[in-house]
């Protein structure tokens, strides 16, 4: 069989010595999925993507949350179809053949991984101003990378790997942990809603889209609505790393729906009230510019302490997000490795069902990312590779309907025929609206990826072996 079309089955294939423990149910991941979607997005994010749309940024965050909301109902069939550990990987590796399965992995390891360096480098925004606040005696030039005129962005880093010896401890153990932060960070956006809305000034939303609805190249940023959007879909797409836990679910043919669907349909409508709230009490122009936009608009309004509190809690649960995502670039590792396109010691789980080695990888490799890189440069990196995933997943899910639609399905996407395509074509369009340098960097990364597996993965997976 060629290397390019050979599939793996739809069922597990017997995996001795390398399964994950099944110890999550269905708050568990629901926390998950809205842990790693309301963090950086809605902390940090906002700023910035505002500072790209204007107020049309709210529209931003509902063109994002469209497209996700179509790839998500895509991977609630398809993990539930599939409730193994890899993601759009596995999914890919059933659908569409080895080759295509080993890029979309790739891709992950570069989607993963700088989400969980730009959610580092949002957080140590925040720590920053709570340091400087404090008085601490620690160097400005310690405080942000190179591209501010630093020499390392030493929070960034330390958070990454704080957050990597938390997940060693055990899955259960963390989505726990995981839980009771995901609560304290939806209290404090509660408190920021409450606290601004009295001094809402619609007057702020004039003119609407200063920038335009489309997505315009000026300078290394593409502004607009589209623009914004590209950058803003990087703050919803925690839903798909709840599906890398499929493996590790307790009851994941009902669980895992819950999860997906559940987080993406909260989380898109906290988004975009807390979105409206922070326009409507402060000119886009002003807090754009913060790398702590909430807390800044807090300051303007003349509630320090309350801007404490926003900052102390973004510092407290953001971590959240970096732990999702560094579960599920482990996970992905994990995956890969098992199927032999990775080194298959990689696989190794230790004593508390945890992948070691890969989780360790995964976050030594965040926090040198986090340390030297600024936040927009890694999240439109980021955002690159989620969207190959994203296409991936809805193809499969179209073609396995097509191939095998016999198969049983405990869920299925609604109108397959109509999201799907929708899914695809707004996924393509937000792919064009990123910048050049990211489109370059994405091809240039699965180059080097190809070349990886043909020198590799193509004659030491586990397929290759049974042929």
């Amino acid at each position: 069989m060629s290397f390019i079309t050979r599939r793996r089955p739809i069922e597990p294939p017997a995996h001795a010595g390398h399964g994950l423990k099944p110890t999550l149910g269905w708050p568990h991941l629901v926390a998950l999925g809205i842990g790693a979607i309301i963090g950086t997005g809605i902390y940090t994010l906002t700023g910035v993507a505002a500072g790209l749309a204007g107020p049309a940024v709210i529209l931003s965050f509902a063109v994002a949350g469209a497209v996700c909301a179509c790839a998500a109902l895509c991977y609630a069939e398809m993990a539930t179809l599939m409730p193994q550990a890899g993601s759009a990987y596995t999914y890919s590796y059933a659908a569409l053949g080895e080759l295509i399965a080993w890029i979309i992995g790739w891709s992950l390891i570069l989607e993963y991984t700088l989400v969980c360096s730009a959610v580092s480098v949002g957080w140590a925004g925040y720590a920053s101003g709570l340091i400087q606040q404090a008085g601490w005696p620690i160097p400005a030039a310690l405080l942000t990378g190179p591209e501010t005129g630093g020499i390392v962005n030493l929070p960034a880093v330390f958070i990454a790997l704080v957050v990597t010896g938390l997940l060693l401890v055990g899955t259960r153990e963390s989505a726990t942990v995981n839980f009771i932060l995901v609560c304290v960070k939806l209290v404090a956006l509660a408190a920021f809603v409450a606290i601004t809305l009295p001094s809402f000034d619609a007057a702020h939303f004039q003119p609407f889209a200063p920038f335009g609805f489309g997505a315009e190249q000026i300078g290394d940023h593409k502004f607009g609505m589209m623009g914004a959007a590209a950058i803003i879909f990087f703050a919803f797409y925690g839903f798909d790393a709840i599906s890398t836990a499929a493996e590790e679910a307790k009851n994941p043919r009902r669980d895992l729906t819950i999860g997906i669907v559940g987080s993406m349909v909260a989380c898109t409508l906290i988004y975009m009230i807390v979105a409206a709230v922070a326009l409507g009490a402060s000119p886009f122009e002003v807090f754009s510019k913060s790398d702590e936009p909430l807390a800044f608009i807090l300051r303007q309004l003349g509630q320090p302490v309350a801007a404490s509190l926003i900052a102390g809690a973004a510092v407290v649960a953001m971590p959240t997000v970096i732990m999702v995502f560094m579960f599920g670039q482990s996970r992905v590792f994990f995956a890969m490795a098992r199927d032999g396109l990775l080194p298959r010691r990689l696989a190794t789980v230790g004593k508390r069902g945890v992948p070691t080695s890969v989780t360790i990888l995964t976050g030594v490799i965040s926090a040198i990312i986090a340390g030297v890189m600024p936040l927009s440069q890694i999240a439109s990196l980021a955002n690159a590779g989620t969207l190959a995933a994203f296409i991936a997943t809805i193809a499969a899910v179209m073609i396995l309907r097509r191939r095998l639609p016999d198969l049983p399905r405990t869920f299925r996407a609604p109108v397959i025929w109509l999201i799907g395509p929708l899914g695809l074509l707004g996924c393509a369009y937000l792919f064009t609206s990123l910048t050049a340098l990211t489109i370059t960097f994405f091809f240039v990364w699965n180059a080097v990826g190809v070349v990886v597996y043909l020198l590799y993965g193509r004659t030491k997976s586990r397929l290759a072996e049974a042929v």
